[in-house]
């Protein structure tokens, strides 16, 4: 595993996240070539020995392209796995109970919980969903009220949005002030993950040289 400041500065530097159960090689390593930075592993419904089996494909790519590799909810997991950090929703362990040998991400719906994640032990903080979606059921949408409002915070800690978010609307999404982005289907689904994975990361990019 990566010195805990090197991934920190990995972090500081990623755009673009993709969150997926194994989907085998060949699609991860083809949306990790087209710009992905972070790899998180969320597969709710398998067991611990599942994502464990699976791990080691995570770790191996992103070492690889040189990307981040997380898993989700579990920092006992997590650490088993060999990740380089846990992402945690709202009633998950708390970031300030996580420890420090590994980064930290955390789920926020509501500019409340937003200002929370920032003054918390989280290393990044997540907004939305924007949309709604079937990987969130029952969660409503922020729109983009939430991303304005945290743009607005100007934090000092790296943030995504999250939520619904694909090649049709992450334009706007960018406009409203994000820089970073969470994505599943947008790149799982895609028939070619590495042009998907590009034509986001451009989006986010060219946003974030036109409005600096």
């Amino acid at each position: 595993m990566r010195p805990l400041d090197e991934r920190r500065a990995l972090l500081e530097d990623a755009r673009l996240y993709l969150v997926t159960e194994p989907v085998g090689e060949e699609p991860l390593a083809e949306a990790l070539a087209g710009g992905v930075d972070m790899l998180q592993l969320r597969d709710k419904d398998a067991s611990d020995e599942e994502v464990l089996a699976a791990a080691p494909l995570f770790r191996s790519l992103c070492d690889r392209f040189g990307a981040l590799f997380l898993v989700n909810d579990r920092p006992d997991l997590a650490r088993a796995a060999g990740a380089d950090g846990v992402h945690v929703g709202q009633d998950d362990t708390p970031p300030d109970e996580v420890g420090g040998d590994l980064l930290v991400g955390l789920s926020t719906h509501s500019p409340e919980q937003f200002d929370a994640g920032l003054r918390s032990a989280a290393d990044y903080v997540c907004a939305g969903p924007v949309h709604e979606t079937p990987t969130k059921q029952g969660r409503p949408a922020t729109g983009l009220a939430l991303i304005r409002h945290a743009a607005a915070r100007a934090p000092r800690k790296p943030w995504f949005a999250i939520g619904g978010i694909d090649t049709s609307n992450i334009a706007e999404v960018a406009a409203a002030g994000a820089e970073r982005a969470v994505v599943v289907r947008a790149i799982r689904d895609a028939d070619d993950p590495r042009s998907a994975a590009a034509a986001l990361r451009a989006a986010l990019t060219r946003e974030a040289r036109v409005g600096g």
